[in-house]
């Protein structure tokens, strides 16, 4: 059975193609698809099992970053005369999955999909400017929270249970709405992904922490466990030559798989989805 993957474009979104390559190199079924296409009902979702919203800069972040591609979509009637936000309801109610990366992630919290703690797709985190005042342009560590009911990332399939990933980001700081909500999320193990320092420790430290988000969070996911955001970028980590030093990572351990870590993540998703 091969899984059918949609990656979304249009309106600024630029990280499509890079999306696209990480399932089909699992072999996937992959389209790549303008949002209008949906919207005017030449495709369906329903005739996929993920939906990818990839990074860029939707709608050139001008109303803060997702906003107005988030009210495009909750709003967007189609010719069903129902709204493109039930039908992404009907999707996560079928177990299917949904991946949004950096742009991606921030769409997903600001549509109410991501963390979703209260069920009614109400906005209960956003995305704001980085604490440092300017976009980053880099790599970062990550911590893989073990408890998390993610199938995307598990324990013990990196060293240390980090994950090194590139990001790119001027507002990726999260900010969480209320005590109960943080409580929620904690309680349930949401926050799947935290930054870390170069020893593994989770921490707010810039500029191992790139942006100062509330707990530290890297990534969230929804209750069900089948919607994934996250602000760093694996698909821009499918190659081991696709790291900055990777000469000397090749050197010190010539052996070393010449896949990128980002591979995992997709090969992760595909087999739940197989399952």
């Amino acid at each position: 059975m091969k899984i059918r993957s949609l990656v979304l474009t249009g309106f600024g979104i630029n990280c499509e193609e890079e999306m696209a390559a990480a399932y089909q190199l699992q072999n996937s079924d992959v389209k790549i698809l303008h949002l209008n296409e949906l919207f005017l009902g030449k495709y369906s979702i329903h005739d996929f099992d993920i939906i990818n919203f990839p990074g860029g800069f939707s709608f050139g972040d001008d109303i803060g970053s997702g906003k107005v591609l988030v009210n495009k979509i909750k709003y967007k009637k189609l010719s069903s005369g129902k709204y493109f936000i039930d039908e992404i309801d009907k999707f996560i109610s079928k177990n299917k999955i949904i991946l949004g990366v950096c742009n991606g992630f921030q769409v997903l919290a600001k549509m109410g999909l991501l963390p979703n703690v209260n069920g009614n797709y109400e906005q209960e985190v956003t995305l704001t400017n980085n604490d440092s005042g300017k976009f980053e342009d880099r790599w970062v560590k990550c911590k893989i929270n073990e408890s998390s009911k993610s199938p995307f990332l598990k324990k013990g399939q990196f060293p240390n249970d980090i994950i090194e990933l590139p990001v790119r980001h001027g507002e990726g700081k999260l900010i969480i709405e209320n005590e109960q909500i943080k409580t929620k999320i904690i309680k349930q193990s949401l926050n799947w992904l935290s930054y870390a320092d170069n020893n593994g420790i989770i921490t707010d430290k810039y500029p191992f922490n790139p942006n100062g988000s509330e707990l530290n969070c890297a990534g969230l996911i929804n209750s069900q466990g089948n919607v994934l955001g996250m602000m760093p970028h694996p698909e821009a980590f499918l190659s081991l030559y696709n790291h900055p030093n990777w000469g000397k990572i090749k050197r010190e351990n010539p052996n070393i798989s010449e896949e990128g870590q980002g591979v995992k993540l997709f090969q992760n998703i595909i087999n739940h989805l197989k399952k």
